[in-house]
């Protein structure tokens, strides 16, 4: 409950005065309130201060005696709402502050210039912040001038804006070819604050962008990476952290760049040891790990060799994690078992699957969604599969819940997971319909969200693979012939399921001569070819097995086939070939 005492109804009494050192005091007092008390920030949020200081910033005369002290004290004011509340941005945003606290940048008087600009830094630490438009030439403008500038606060609020705003590889070709990397490249010489400031810019720049990392690269003969290589020595364990993200994006884009196992070793362990930073820096080197070695299965090795899944299975024994730590932990996990048998076999043999398990119904959804991917990497080997290990109804009851999860990301998790559990398995496959996995699987065939759909499919096609005639009787009939057929139907896919198909139909001798199409076929194509695909795969399955599986495909007068051929109609080119793999099987993937 906002609390509403005398002193809350005082100040908010005395803001409103016309008496400018009254007011001024009562700027102070709320100022010295709320700072670090998030309790205290939203109680006066509720109660209307922040409007109020909005209009004090915008009314305050500079040329008076009280005015620049007005300006600098509102400004900080509602700098320290923003400060770490979103709650707090958007009330300072809605009130109208942010333009008056841009315009005062360009002040005569210093106090006023870094007042605002410190107040702008903490509303762009918030993912509320308005977007910075980088290709606009004035705003690009500005932008320099601000990282140019010699006020800490100004290079500060430049580097937040870049750290906001950069998003997209366009934004960062743009922000490179203006010359931003130069100049926050200069500031790496700075105090500790534009040193962190300029790292986390560049870090941003250069995520995922190979010829911007090529432009960086070859900045001053290579001083620049010189530079940060250092860095990832210095003192400030934050300062590591963000040299050793510049130095993984570099290495990441391409296989020119920091390839030397002695650097891949040194970043391994730099990052792990600062996970035993008890702050956000620990919670941020989890996911820097995970970036390092995902889908390198080198990096992997070397991760192995440096007992990594042993140091994060120490941090996972810790009950008081943070969630962001918790999360971090379990990507970090899923990137090290996502090629290696052996990270594997490791974490299998640390009794972690308990604690993962547990993770499954934590309350945020982000630990949940990395429970859920760590999960599926685990469980990419046919020989944990077949162990056993996943058998556990407790495992499968988690993820047959998270089904229904009001989370997206936690649903499309669980259902990569699930893809690979219940493939191949019969016992698996049991326990995942008893627990009603079917329905909720079908249900998510018809979702809105593309991805959902697919990976629903994707679920079906594993459950269905080498399944017995009752598993595969039962799921197509609650999957029903018209919506298989409306999967399957769609603007164009890649042909190889369709051979897929055909392949099976023609060892078993069935003839598959596709009707003419008729566009009003009752059932509502799908938009997506990666729909369309597993779900031909889904059927390819489906038909595998006893002669009596084909049936499948000529249910209800052959729509199934109705859809196939309307697929085979619309490929310009179809090479057709019997494939086979030993007795004729195409093993399924694994979910990746």
């Amino acid at each position: 409950m906002p609390a509403t005492g005398p002193s809350y109804d005082l100040i908010l009494h005395r803001l409103a005065s016309s008496d400018c050192e009254i007011k001024l005091k009562a700027i102070r007092e709320l100022k010295n309130q709320i700072i670090g008390n998030r309790t205290k920030k939203l109680s006066y949020i509720k109660l209307g201060a922040v409007p109020v200081l909005a209009a004090v910033l915008a009314d305050a005369d500079a040329d008076s005696a009280s005015g620049p002290s007005l300006i600098v004290q509102s400004a900080a004011a509602l700098g320290s709402f923003a400060c770490g509340v979103d709650a707090g941005v958007r009330a300072v945003l809605d009130a109208g502050a942010f333009p008056h606290l841009s315009k005062l940048l360009s002040a005569s008087d210093d106090k006023v210039v870094d007042a605002a600009a410190r107040s702008l830094r903490m509303i762009y630490q918030s993912k509320l912040a308005p977007k910075y438009d980088f290709f606009k030439e004035q705003d690009m403008g500005f932008l320099l001038s601000l990282l140019k500038n010699g006020n800490e606060n100004l290079t500060g609020l430049g580097a937040s804006i870049i750290i906001h705003s950069c998003q997209t590889s366009d934004e960062q070709n743009v922000l490179c070819c203006a010359g931003a990397l130069e100049n926050l490249i200069s500031l790496l010489d700075g105090s500790l604050s534009q040193r962190d400031s300029s790292l986390e810019s560049i870090a941003a720049i250069l995520k995922n962008n190979p010829e911007v990392v090529s432009k960086f690269v070859d900045l001053q003969n290579r001083r620049a990476l010189s530079s940060i290589i250092e860095l990832t020595k210095d003192r400030y364990s934050r300062t590591r952290l963000l040299a050793c993200l510049c130095l993984i994006y570099v290495q990441n884009s391409s296989s020119c760049y920091l390839q030397d196992t002695g650097t891949k070793t040194k970043l391994i362990n730099i990052l792990l040891e600062l996970l035993d930073d008890s702050d956000h820096v620990g919670d941020n080197a989890c996911f820097a790990f995970s970036t390092l070695v995902a889908e390198r299965e080198d990096v992997q090795k070397l991760a192995f060799e440096a007992n990594a899944i042993d140091k994060f299975n120490n941090h996972l024994q810790n009950c008081a994690l943070h969630p962001k730590r918790l999360e971090g932990i379990f990507l970090a996990l899923a990137a090290l078992c996502s090629k290696l048998e052996c990270s594997r076999s490791k974490f299998l043999s640390l009794q972690v699957l308990n604690i993962l398990v547990d993770a499954l119904a934590y309350d945020d959804a982000n630990v949940r969604t990395a429970a859920c991917i760590c999960l599926k990497s685990v469980s990419r080997s046919v020989k944990n599969l077949s162990a056993g290990y996943f058998m556990n109804e407790r495992i499968i009851a988690s993820l047959v819940r998270l089904l229904s999860d009001l989370s997206t990301s936690v649903q499309v998790a669980a259902l990569g997971a699930i893809s690979n559990i219940v493939i191949n398995f019969t016992p698996q496959k049991s326990r995942f319909m008893q627990c009603g996995g079917i329905k909720e699987l079908v249900q998510l065939t018809k979702s809105m969200d593309s991805s959902l759909r697919l990976n629903a499919v994707w679920a079906l096609r594993n459950m269905v693979f080498l399944a017995d005639k009752m598993c595969k009787e039962r799921i197509f009939m609650e999957l029903t012939v018209s919506s298989v057929a409306s999967l399957i139907c769609g603007n164009g896919l890649h042909c190889q399921f369709l051979f897929f198909l055909i392949n099976w139909c023609v060892p078993k001798k069935v003839i598959i001569v596709p009707k003419k199409v008729i566009i009003d076929s009752g059932y509502t194509a799908d938009p997506e070819p990666s729909v369309q695909e597993q779900a031909l795969a889904l059927v390819r399955n489906l038909v595998d097995g006893c002669i009596d599986c084909v049936e499948y495909a000529f249910a209800e007068d052959g729509i199934i086939l109705d859809a196939v051929g309307k697929q085979l109609q619309k490929s310009s080119k179809i090479d057709i070939g019997i494939q086979k793999n030993g007795d004729g099987m195409v093993p399924e993937p694994l979910h990746e």
